[in-house]
């Protein structure tokens, strides 16, 4: 800001959006009389072109200049400036959206999307070319009717007769918007290379050339334009360059634009046709570039002429709005000297200092990286201290693009008092033009004595919204004393607690967020575009490996065979795949499976064979390798047991009645052999026993053996998506993000540690309520669960979701498989074990920084709210699920914390797959040193497991990397 803005008075204040509020009128003045000139410049020359483009009868035997000489002699010399009137009437509002457009979607392709240097130039200028065409297509098209005809030829009297004869015999308004296609395509390279070339020519002239091409512009002295003759030039080359690019694109416009003028008409339907048939009739030269010396002749002219004209005309409507809005620079001064010496006079007697000597507050911005995070609108700043608040003040710096994508500004903002200790700064967004969100990262201000305070913000501020930060460092409620953070503090709880309600999706789910859809969440949980986009190519990416496209058809039908499979899988092609699709079928690869797949948490010891699966030693003894029985075998801890009781009863899918669907709620039997293999021994496929339901063993035919084990498999396949992932992980994961938005403020350090680790996962699990789980949506169509199945299957398996089956190393014991001798392949254990005790020793550090005693803890009643919050809520307080209502150590609060980020983390990881990967944490909510130091040793941690996962997986055919650090995303987020 000025000296004179920077004292924030209500005059400087409101001075700097009174010149953004003109600068579009400047742009659409210019544009549109630069464009009028360069049409009233080259128009007899664009009549000559119109008719040998079209192939008239009377002319097309002839040249453009000899055209030129038989026009006057036939129409007289009016005949040449034929449709200019409509021209006129076109091409201002052309000229006009154009240039505007061009300035608008440069800066927005600049801001918000990060696209700079001379592509950015190339698409704005394309899309600005398209928006005026869409715009003033009709008056195009009327314009080449009328110059079509000859004298003694009318088919219309004048504009207005053209309009309505078209609109009433023609079809109405699509009428007037025959041939927008192929001017659509045309247009995209032409303005695009057109604006593309003049500005490099431009920026590279000024940049190596400046004293010989440039000269001080009139509206603003430091800043360097063209000369006259330069900018000719400059503007005559880009139109060549453009006109060459889409010539034969502007060929087949003009003919699908004449239409029924033409007697071919019914062979130029579509831009294809009229190019083949242009090419196959008339050849290259004669037909698709036919008049092309002509368009060089007038394009140079044309072009040169409205980007000097456009230029100049800036600075001259500039001048004009600035006399109009602004008083002369004498008066300026003038104004300006009075202002400062009433001021200073007035500071005087109040004993203060004034400009130099008066506290400065120098206020950096920090805009977000993503895609659309920059803004156009007025950002307002207001400083909070302990003894006074500055004034509210507009962040401008005139003549420069603030808050654009990815920026760091820097202002200043002067007071007449220092403000005390300051603890809040007060962010404000106005609508400038349209309402055009923004994204701030941070903001650091640098206070009269030179310290430093952070205020974290990481919020997009959206509408005329605004938003109060405290500085970076985590307080707990307790730490605050004044009542102006209080309060501060409270209202944050208060609006968030009516913006992150519960919601019951389904009786006897988890509780989950209250919105129908992913646009009614707030802007801050949405997906960011990135994300989105990613999210879709994902998708895409996905479904063009698995060529799903060719074989969806098999979801709606039965498998042929076997060789089905592999046929789908024929695209994906590394060591590991290739060797699966190589070994699936065999007993030591399904065995496997149950302990490094993508569900390694069904399998658990068997203790004592249950009586619903009546296996006996005669029927395994040939798989059995000790020289024990069967019992025996179970009582040497050999002997494992999966099983799927919370399938049965559950109503398989029916939503197609055209394909039958089944689901099976399987026992399997395994034994750990003397390599310590798992391998399957028996399997039932329901839980009663009987003639129904019979055991299928290794000795049964092979085809029968294989069946039963892909039974198994499907499911498997039903847990792992439903409960496993589904409910395990994102639900549950769900409910511990609503609660912390509910209770904890974002000052509270507990809020800072779990931030990365819910990051959009609300908005995926609201996604998957939209779209996957809802009724119709992708489950009903693909899978067996479908139609409600998943419903009952997730409401059964609520019944065993303990806060203790969620702590790793208790849910490993509880399966009897914490024994690394017995099992040395149960990767998903072992890098488990691992993972969590590093997360657990953060974890701990962090708790044990910010609560210096058991007693802290105890008297936090935000976190004390917040475990209340997941149980009574988040659980509905159902009997079973033992989730705690209050804490009253640190060592309980690092164990609740450790299962929430583990959650959302590694298990997460471990079924399913992430981008963000632990230990990365790039949004600085913390600014302390020791979270700081615990975030580096906790990263030195998991880096030292990656690397000896990663020794470990050498050599191996089957690698398990589900569970390595540098795998494993921080959140819920896919």
């Amino acid at each position: 800001m000025t000296s004179e803005a920077a004292v924030a008075t209500p005059a400087a204040i409101g001075s700097a959006p009174g010149k953004r509020d003109y600068h579009w009128i400047r742009s659409f003045v210019a544009g549109g009389v630069a464009g009028c000139c360069a049409k009233s410049t080259i128009a007899p020359l664009d009549r000559v072109k119109i008719l040998l483009q079209a192939q008239n009868p009377h002319y097309k035997h002839l040249g453009v200049f000899s055209t030129l000489q038989a026009v006057p002699k036939k129409e007289g010399f009016l005949g040449l400036y034929k449709g200019n009137g409509a021209m006129m009437v076109r091409i201002f509002p052309y000229g006009a959206i154009q240039f505007m457009a061009f300035d608008k979607y440069k800066k927005m392709l600049s801001k918000k999307m990060g696209i700079s240097g001379h592509i950015h130039r190339l698409m704005a200028g394309s899309m600005a070319g398209m928006t005026a065409v869409i715009f003033t297509y009709p008056l195009d098209v009327i314009r080449a009717r009328l110059a079509f005809q000859v004298t003694g030829e009318h088919r219309y009297t004048g504009i207005a007769n053209a309009f309505n004869t078209i609109y009433l015999k023609e079809g109405g308004i699509p009428g007037f918007y025959r041939g927008l296609t192929p001017t659509l395509i045309g247009m995209a390279p032409y303005a695009g290379f057109s604006f593309f070339t003049y500005g490099t020519l431009k920026s590279l002239g000024l940049k190596h050339f400046p004293e010989m091409l440039g000269r001080p512009s009139s509206d603003n002295l430091d800043v360097l334009v063209l000369k006259t003759k330069v900018n000719l030039l400059c503007g005559g080359v880009a139109g060549a360059i453009a006109q060459t690019i889409s010539y034969p694109l502007d060929v087949a416009r003009r003919r699908m634009q004449l239409g029924a003028l033409l007697p071919d008409s019914e062979k130029c339907v579509s831009l294809s046709k009229t190019l083949k048939y242009v090419y196959r009739e008339y050849g290259i030269k004669k037909g698709l570039y036919r008049g092309l010396s002509l368009n060089y002749v007038r394009c140079v002219p044309s072009q040169a002429v409205a980007f000097t004209t456009y230029e100049f005309m800036k600075q001259v409507v500039f001048a004009a709005i600035g006399s109009c809005c602004e008083p002369s620079v004498s008066a300026r001064r003038t104004l300006n000297e009075f202002t400062l010496n009433s001021l200073k006079a007035i500071n005087c007697r109040r004993g203060t200092f004034f400009a130099s000597d008066m506290p400065t507050y120098t206020v950096t911005v920090a805009t977000g990286s993503q895609w659309f995070a920059g803004t156009d609108d007025y950002i307002f700043i207001t400083l909070v201290g302990t003894d006074r608040c500055s004034e509210r003040t507009l962040l401008d710096k005139p003549l420069y693009n603030d808050f654009e994508r990815g920026a760091v500004d820097s202002y200043d903002v002067r007071v007449e008092e220092d403000l005390g200790e300051l603890v809040l700064v007060k962010i404000e967004k106005k609508k400038y033009w349209v309402q055009d969100d923004w994204y701030c990262k941070y903001i650091t201000v640098k206070t009269p004595s030179g310290d430093y305070l952070e205020f974290p913000c990481f919020s997009w501020l959206v509408d005329d919204k605004e938003i109060v930060l405290r500085d970076g460092r985590a307080h707990l409620p307790q730490d605050d004393k004044t009542s102006l953070v209080k309060q501060h503090r409270q209202k944050e709880l208060n609006f968030r607690r009516k913006t992150f309600r519960w919601k019951e999706w389904q009786p006897g789910f988890p509780m989950s967020i209250d919105a129908n859809a992913h646009k009614d969440l707030p802007r801050d949980i949405q997906f960011d575009s990135e994300k989105g986009v990613d999210f879709v190519l994902n998708y895409v990416k996905a479904i063009d490996n698995l060529c799903v496209n060719h074989f969806m058809h098999m979801f709606q039908s039965s498998w042929t065979g076997l060789d089905d499979f592999e046929r789908i899988f024929v695209r994906i092609k590394n060591t590991i795949s290739e060797y699966v699709m190589q070994h699936w079928k065999e007993d030591f690869m399904f065995g496997y499976q149950f302990l490094n797949g993508c569900n390694p948490v069904v399998i658990q010891k068997c203790t004592k064979l249950p009586e619903k699966f009546p296996v006996t030693h005669e029927m395994v003894s040939v798989s059995l390798e000790r020289d024990l029985t069967l019992e025996q075998e179970v009582e040497a801890g050999n002997i494992y047991l999966v099983d799927y009781e919370v399938i049965d009863g559950i109503r398989a899918n029916r939503t197609d009645p055209c394909t039958m669907q089944y689901l099976a709620a399987p026992m399997c039997l395994l034994y750990r052999n003397v390599k310590k293999k798992i391998l399957p021994i028996a399997i039932q496929l329901g839980q009663t026993p009987g003639e129904d339901t019979p055991i299928f063993l290794p000795t049964d035919g092979e085809n029968d053996w294989l069946l039963a084990k892909i039974w198994v498999r499907s499911a498997d396949f039903q847990y792992h998506q439903n409960i496993t992932h589904l409910l395990r992980t994102h639900l549950i994961t769900e409910m511990f993000a609503i609660a912390m938005y509910r209770q904890l403020p974002a000052v509270h350090p507990v809020y800072k540690l779990l931030l990365p680790h819910i990051r959009f996962t609300i908005a995926i699990n609201t996604k998957a309520r939209e779209q996957l789980i809802n009724e119709c949506g992708i489950f009903d169509k693909a899978n067996a669960t479908g139609g409600g199945g998943h419903v009952q299957l997730i409401q059964k398996a609520m019944k065993s979701v303990t806060f203790r089956s969620l702590c790793f190393p208790d849910m490993i014991k509880a399966r009897g498989l914490d024994c690394k001798e017995e099992l040395p392949t149960y990767f998903y254990r072992d890098d488990g074990y691992s993972v969590w005790e590093a997360t657990k020793s953060f974890v701990s550090n962090v708790v044990h920084i910010y609560y210096t005693s058991d007693e802290a803890l105890q008297a936090d009643e935000e976190i004390q709210a917040f475990i209340k919050d997941v149980c009574s809520f988040g659980m509905q307080d159902f009997d079973h699920c033992e989730f705690p209502k209050l804490l009253k150590s640190r060592e309980e609060l690092t164990e609740y914390l450790t299962v929430i980020v583990f959650t959302a983390s590694a298990q997460h990881a471990a079924v399913n797959f992430g981008q963000l990967y632990l230990g990365m944490y790039p949004n600085e909510h913390f600014i302390e040193k020791p979270v700081k130091a615990a975030m580096e040793k906790f990263r030195k941690q998991l880096a030292e497991i990656t690397s000896s996962i990663k020794l470990r997986n050498e050599g191996k055919k089957l690698p398990y990397y589900n569970m390595s650090p540098d795998q494993i995303p921080n959140s819920v987020a896919v």
